[in-house]
């Protein structure tokens, strides 16, 4: 499933990480690459022990965990603490790969299973050329370039690139999801089922207020929801 949440970052919120990391103090983007990825990567990133980087990162975090969007979407379990990218110059671009299956964090040493990879964009999309995040599914390829604030979720299967910028800078934050339900498309059932279940709730909040009791049926797809979940979810 690939989902966009719109203004996962407030622009309040935008401004302050694109003035910490902007100052910062950028390294060569393989750092963090795997033995294939790290052939075909071409970008800087922020070490992620800079203090800038660690505020930066702090604001992400908890706008991420206060969105019901992000969390209905990923059912997450354990998130990969967000790093920061930045594309332009002679560094700007990323070839196609794989994000490895299992990411350690290097201070805690502690696992993530790379259920969904998640880019959020940093850059006004008019201020860049190029620059587009690919990812490849069943459907073709798909072509990323999101506004300032916004975040996409994909599976972390997928093949994917980021097209040479040729013009100005994309600043991005990216990160990984283990989820509760492994499976893909598990998470889309689920998904759906709760963004309908959401749907009818509003419309029962009407009826509320008019004096009606929630509907029975609105109970009952709550309670199949809630089991799939407690079917299909590791914790």
């Amino acid at each position: 499933m690939l989902l966009r949440i719109h203004q996962a970052l407030q622009p309040d919120e935008l401004a302050q990480v694109r003035e910490l990391i902007l100052g910062a103090d950028w390294a060569d983007g393989r750092i963090t690459a795997g033995s294939q990825s790290g052939t075909v990567k071409n970008n800087r990133q922020l070490p992620e022990e800079l203090p800038a980087a660690q505020q930066a990162r702090h604001i992400v975090s908890v706008a991420l965990a206060r969105n019901p969007m992000f969390v209905t979407g990923a059912l997450p379990k354990s998130v990969y603490p967000p790093l920061f990218n930045r594309y332009g110059g002679d560094a700007n671009n990323f070839g196609n790969h794989i994000d490895n299956a299992v990411r350690t964090h290097a201070a805690t040493a502690r696992h993530v299973r790379t259920d969904i990879s998640c880019t959020l964009f940093l850059s006004d999309p008019a201020s860049y050329d190029g620059g587009e995040l690919v990812v490849q599914d069943t459907y073709g390829e798909q072509r990323i370039k999101f506004e300032a604030g916004d975040l996409v979720m994909y599976p972390g299967t997928s093949v994917h690139r980021v097209e040479p910028v040729t013009r100005g800078e994309r600043l991005a934050c990216f990160f990984w999801i283990e989820s509760m339900v492994r499976s893909d498309a598990q998470r889309r059932l689920l998904y759906e089922m709760d963004m309908a279940i959401t749907s009818l709730r509003q419309k029962d909040l009407e009826r509320a207020a008019q004096g009606a009791a929630e509907s029975p049926e609105v109970v009952r797809l709550t309670g199949c929801y809630h089991n799939l979940l407690r079917m299909w979810a590791e914790v």
